[in-house]
Formats: structure tokens, C-alpha cells, sequence
């Protein structure tokens, strides 16, 4: 017996064919038109898909996708770009680290693979924020390498499919999914296959009121079988949410506004933002904003601030929940004020779409440029 099959009793070994067979039928007919599924074996589109794919859903990532490989096409583009450029592209999609990685992916395929991805999941495994999952997607995908996967999605399908009954996220179950991913996989179109497993999980097998009675291999599923569709998977896995208060400083001088570099590492490591900073509690944001005036070079005792914010928006990460307070100094801050050594720039309302801005930042400006412009109108109507 192969070692694949180790994992398997004689039932399931009997029901491989069947539910190979199956899946890629049904995934020939049901699958999502998505864009990167246009050219399978384009390994450079399928890196940039399978990484922006990362703990994002696929409906956020299409328009960011197709706007990314239409300003860079090939990955001699995103090698000879900057990196600002890049960020650029990505801001709004969150986990920046990815874009930074991919930029440095096509640099490292440019200059030490003359311009062609591995074709291995070993080989890709060597490039920069490519685990083990990701380069099997791409190595099955773009090369239709046998190559198991194993996300969210396939945990899913596989737990229920062979009623695995231990929290999928400890080591031992979660080497056992390995093993069945690849057990089930079949020695051609393995590409199709693993996306079929994907699809099934984000479109019929959900963890919530599954669709049963449309999938393809209900048949063969035990945990419908069983009755345990409802309980299965079993994940103990308890993630804490972190709330982050930030307050945020619009200063604007001649229609101009003051954005900062943010640091290389941590959150929206490189990015531009309003000038911010991150208060420990609620009633410490004056004395902090005075700290971050006084970060800016300017004197914190010329600079007076209403005691409200203009408004406050919330940004939902992960682990994290952002509350960010946006607040207008009374006073008018000068450019010559703010202190060169500070990674800052003042730039013109028409030219902020050009700027790589974390997305609550860009929401930020619009709404404030949103206020402004209905302060207008009220004034010309009265």
C-alpha cells in the first residue's frame, strides 16, 4: 500500500475513485470564473493570486488582483518597479508584509532564475512568505505538480468527508489531514482537483447551514452519514481580539495635507498615514497627541486641540480591532514647523489617490474631504 494510503481504512481507499471523479466533474461545471483560473499555468499570476488570497476572502481580492497584473503584467514588471509603487497597489488589502514578499519574490526569480518560478513545492518553498500550503496550490496549479493542499477550506471538506473527529488544529490531526489531502489526490489534473476541494469548501461545505444536498460527494461523506455535518470540524482553536486606540491628526495647510511614514516593520510597515499615534487608554489622548506634536518638531504648548474628535472610525483586523480618533489642531501648522528628520510630506488633495495609504487612512481623507465639500455647499446656499 502506498504511503499515502496509510491514513485510509478499506472504505475510503474504495471510495478515492468515486469522489475524485466526482469533484472534477463537478468542479468542470460549477467552478467560480475567477481571474487567475484564466491562465492556470501562468506561474507568476498564480503567485500574486495565492498570495493575496492569504487570510483574505476572494471577493476582496479580484479588483485588487486585476488592477495589480494589469499595472504589472509579467514579473520582470514587479521586479523593476519600487516598492512604494507596489504598496501603492496593495494598500486597502491589508498584511502588507505579503505585498513586500511578492516584490522581493519577482526580484529573486529575475536575478537567480532568469525569470521563471520553481516548479517544485521544494523550490518554492525557498521564496520569501511561500509555506507549505501556498506552494502546493502553486506547484498543482500552475505546474500540475501532485502536490496536496491543506487550508480552511480543505480542513473543512476533509473532516467531514472522513468524519475526522479530533480538534483539526492539533499537530497529530493536522498531520492526518496531510496525509488524506494527499491520499485523495489524483495523479493528473491535480491542479483542478485541489481547487475543486477549495471551491466545495467555499461554496457548498460552509461552516455554517451547509449545502448538503448540493454536493457532489454526499454520498461518500460520513460525517452526513453519521449526522455529525453540524459538529464537524472540531476546532478548540480560541483567537483574542486586541482593541488598539490610535488617535490621528489631520493637518492641512493651503489644501495640502501632512502624511508620515510609517515604520518598515509592525503594522502597515512603509505605508503613508495622517500623522498617528497609539494611546494606551481613552483618557490619555490629549497628553498623547501632545507627544506626537512634539515627535512632529513642533513646540506641544503652541498647538491647541478641541477636546472631541471631528469623528472616530473603527478598523476590524484579525486579532485586532482599531478604534482611530481623528482630531483637527485650532491651530494652524506651518511646513517649516514640522521637523525635517521626521519622515513626512505634504501633499495636495488631487494627488492623495497616488499615495500608498492603509485603507482607513484613504476612508479617513474621504470622508473628511466629504465633510469639507458639504461645508462648502451649505455656505453657498445660505
Amino acid at each position: 500500500m502506498p504511503d499515502d494510503m496509510k491514513c485510509l481504512d478499506p472504505v475510503s481507499i474504495r471510495a478515492i475513485r468515486v469522489i475524485r471523479r466526482h469533484l472534477l466533474k463537478w468542479y468542470g461545471v460549477h467552478h467560480r470564473d475567477l481571474p487567475w483560473r484564466r491562465v492556470p499555468h501562468n506561474a507568476y499570476r498564480q503567485v500574486v493570486a495565492e498570495l493575496m488570497l492569504q487570510q483574505t476572502q476572494v471577493v476582496t481580492v479580484v479588483p485588487y488582483y486585476e488592477r495589480f497584473v494589469k499595472r504589472f503584467p509579467t514579473v520582470s514588471d514587479l521586479a523593476a518597479a519600487r516598492l512604494d509603487e507596489v504598496l501603492r497597489f496593495w494598500a486597502g488589502l491589508g498584511y502588507y508584509a505579503r505585498a513586500k514578499n511578492l516584490h522581493r519574490i519577482a526580484r529573486i526569480v529575475v536575478t537567480k532564475h532568469k525569470g521563471r518560478f520553481p516548479d517544485t513545492v521544494e523550490g518554492l518553498q525557498q521564496l520569501p512568505g511561500i509555506g507549505r500550503y501556498t506552494a502546493g496550490a502553486i506547484a498543482s496549479i500552475a505546474f500540475d505538480r501532485r502536490s496536496p493542499i491543506l487550508d480552511g477550506n480543505v480542513k473543512r471538506v476533509l473532516a467531514r468527508l472522513f468524519a475526522i473527529r479530533r480538534d483539526v488544529n492539533e499537530p497529530a490531526t493536522v498531520r492526518r489531514l496531510w496525509g488524506l489531502a494527499e491520499a485523495i489526490l489524483p495523479n493528473r489534473n491535480c491542479g483542478d482537483f485541489n481547487q475543486a476541494l477549495m471551491e466545495l469548501g467555499a461554496t457548498v461545505c460552509l461552516s455554517k447551514s451547509p449545502q448538503c444536498g448540493r454536493c457532489p460527494v454526499r454520498n461518500q461523506c460520513r460525517a452526513l452519514r453519521d449526522g455529525l455535518v453540524d459538529r464537524l470540524p472540531i476546532s478548540r482553536k480560541r483567537t483574542t481580539v486586541q482593541t488598539i486606540l490610535m488617535a490621528v491628526l489631520l493637518i492641512e495647510h493651503r489644501g495640502k495635507y501632512l502624511l508620515c511614514r510609517r515604520p518598515a516593520g509592525g503594522l502597515w510597515p512603509n505605508l503613508w498615514e495622517l500623522p498617528t499615534i497609539v494611546c494606551s487608554k481613552p483618557s490619555d489622548v490629549r497628553k498623547t497627541l501632545k507627544k506626537l506634536v512634539s515627535e512632529l518638531g513642533v513646540t506641544p504648548g503652541s498647538v491647541a486641540f478641541s477636546p472631541k474628535p471631528l469623528f472616530q472610525m473603527t478598523h476590524r483586523l484579525t486579532h485586532r480591532r482599531i478604534v482611530l480618533s481623528v482630531y483637527r489642531p485650532e491651530t494652524e501648522l506651518q511646513p517649516k514647523q514640522v521637523h525635517p528628520r521626521f519622515r513626512s510630506t505634504w501633499v495636495a488633495r488631487r494627488s492623495l489617490s497616488r499615495w500608498a495609504l492603509p485603507r482607513i487612512h484613504q476612508k479617513i481623507l474621504e470622508r473628511v474631504l466629504s465633510l469639507s465639500l458639504s461645508s462648502k455647499r451649505g455656505r453657498m446656499e445660505r
